[in-house]
C-alpha cells in the first residue's frame, strides 16, 4: 500500500507505554496526526526523514504542574513555550494560576498565542495564583466562591481539567482545612479533580500551634478517587512522610487504595532524602510535574538578578526542568518506563484526555517527545543541599506539536553539570 508521510521520525528507541511499547521503531506522521508505528515504515513515501537514531522517542511530554500565568501571577509566571515545546513537552497544566475571576485573559493571552497546548486546574481562591506566596491572607474561605469557580469551570471546560487548592500549616494555622472542603464542593460540582499541594507554604499564625501530622490525617477522608496529592517529596513539614513517626503516613497508605494519584510537583519542594523514604516504603508517583516558577529557575531577563536573589534564598539554587526531574527519578531507581508513563499516559489519564494524547497512536494528536540520554558523572543537587552522582542524564532534543517541529532551546533547560 502507498503511504504518504508528511515525516517520519526512523530508527530511535519509541517507549509508549498506552500501547505497550519499548523498542526501535519508526513513528510516522501525517496531517498533524500519528499516522503509523513500527520497524521499518517506508522511507520513499515521507516527505521528511528525521533520523533519531540512538535518541528516545516518547508520546509527547505533559508537565501536570506549571505555573505560566504571566503577569497576572507576577513573578511566578514563566513563558508557556519555554516551559513548554522550547523544552520539548507538549502539553503543560498551569496549576492555580487563573481563577473564576481571571480564566478569560489566562485563555486570550496565554492559550491562544501559545505553540504548547496550555490547560489549567481553576484555582479555588478568587485571587488565583497571585503571588500568593506573598499574601497568605487572600486565601482564607472568605476568599472562595463556590458558584462562581463551579460556573467557570464549566464555562472552560476545554480548558479547566481540576481545582487547585493548598493543604499545608500555615493555612490550616488561621482555617484549619475550611478552604479544602470548599475546593473539594467545587470540584465536585464541577465533576473534575481537586489537586492539593501538600507541605508548608505561608508561615504559621502568630501564636498559633499546629501539628503538621493532624493536618495530613484530617485530609485525606476528603480525598477521593480521581483526586491528586502533590508534593510526596517535599522537605517542608506535612507532607508525605510523618513528622513524628518518620514514616508514610498510614492515611495516606489509605488514600492511595482508594485511587487518590501522586503528582511530583518538584519545584523547590523536592527533597532526595524524602523521595528515597517515600519511594522505599513502595509508593511511586503517577504524575511528573516539573512546578517551574519565577521564584526558582532564572528567566533570561536582565529584571531577575540580583533583587530576586536578596527576596528568595533559593533562586536558582537547584536548576531543574521536566526532563531533569525525569533524571532524577532515574538517579533514585525508577525504571525509565515507568517514567515516561508519569508524563504520557498517566498525565492524560488524569486530563481525561488518554483518547487524544499521551501516547503514539495512529489518529492521535502527532504531539511527540525526542530526548537523549547522556552518559558520563552529572551533578544533581536539591534545594537542602544534598549533591549526588547520576550517570545518566535525561536532556530535549525537540518535539512535534501537532506534527510542527520545535527545537529544544529553551534557557529554561539546565545544562548538565560534570560531577
Amino acid at each position: 500500500m502507498d503511504q504518504r508521510f508528511d515525516m517520519l521520525l526512523a530508527g530511535g528507541r519509541v517507549i509508549d507505554p498506552a500501547n505497550g511499547r519499548d523498542g526501535v521503531a519508526d513513528v510516522a506522521i501525517a496531517a498533524g496526526r500519528i499516522a503509523a508505528v513500527g520497524p521499518d515504515l517506508p522511507r520513499e513515501g515521507a516527505k521528511e526523514v528525521v533520523d533519531v537514531t540512538g535518541k528516545l522517542v516518547l508520546p509527547g511530554m505533559i508537565d501536570t504542574h506549571a505555573h505560566v500565568y504571566r503577569h497576572v501571577t507576577g513573578k511566578f509566571g514563566l513563558p508557556p513555550d519555554m516551559v513548554g515545546v522550547g523544552s520539548a513537552v507538549t502539553t503543560v497544566v498551569d496549576q492555580g494560576g487563573p481563577s473564576c475571576m481571571t480564566i478569560p485573559g489566562f485563555r486570550h493571552y496565554i492559550v491562544e498565542p501559545s505553540e504548547t497546548r496550555v490547560l489549567a486546574f481553576l484555582s479555588a481562591y478568587l485571587v488565583g495564583g497571585l503571588e500568593g506566596h506573598l499574601y497568605p491572607e487572600l486565601y482564607g474561605p472568605g476568599g472562595v466562591n463556590v458558584p462562581a469557580t463551579v460556573r467557570a469551570a464549566k464555562a472552560n471546560a476545554d480548558l479547566v481539567r481540576g481545582i487547585k487548592a493548598h493543604a499545608e500549616i500555615g493555612g490550616a494555622s488561621r482555617w484549619q482545612l475550611e478552604v479544602i472542603k470548599l475546593g473539594k464542593e467545587i470540584a465536585s460540582q464541577a465533576g473534575i479533580p481537586l489537586y492539593i499541594h501538600l507541605g508548608q507554604l505561608w508561615p504559621t499564625k502568630e501564636g498559633a500551634s499546629i501539628d503538621p501530622d493532624e493536618v495530613v490525617r484530617a485530609l485525606m477522608p476528603i480525598m477521593e478517587k480521581g483526586d491528586v496529592l502533590a508534593h510526596p517529596f517535599t522537605r517542608h513539614p506535612g507532607g508525605f512522610i510523618s513528622v513524628e513517626t518518620g514514616e508514610v503516613h498510614p492515611v495516606v497508605w489509605a488514600a492511595l487504595e482508594r485511587g487518590v494519584t501522586v503528582d511530583v510537583g518538584h519545584g523547590s519542594h523536592f527533597s532526595f532524602a524524602m523521595a528515597r523514604k517515600v519511594l522505599a516504603a513502595g509508593i511511586r508517583p503517577t504524575t511528573l510535574g516539573a512546578d517551574m516558577h519565577g521564584y526558582n529557575v532564572r528567566l533570561p531577563e536582565p529584571s531577575q538578578d540580583a533583587a530576586e536573589k536578596s527576596e528568595n534564598p533559593f533562586f536558582g539554587m537547584a536548576p531543574f526542568s521536566l526532563t531533569h526531574a525525569m533524571t532524577e527519578l532515574l538517579t533514585l531507581g525508577m525504571t525509565l518506563p515507568e517514567i515516561v508513563e508519569t508524563v504520557s499516559i498517566n498525565p492524560a489519564r488524569m486530563l481525561r484526555m488518554e483518547h487524544e494524547i499521551g501516547a503514539l497512536t495512529p489518529g492521535f494528536a502527532a504531539d511527540v517527545s525526542v530526548l537523549e540520554m547522556l552518559s558520563g558523572r552529572f551533578r544533581l543537587s536539591d534545594n537542602s543541599g544534598e549533591t549526588v552522582v547520576a550517570e545518566k542524564m535525561i536532556v530535549p532534543s525537540f518535539c512535534l506539536r501537532d506534527g510542527v517541529r520545535h527545537d529544544a532551546d529553551s534557557p529554561l533547560v539546565p545544562m548538565p553539570l560534570a560531577a
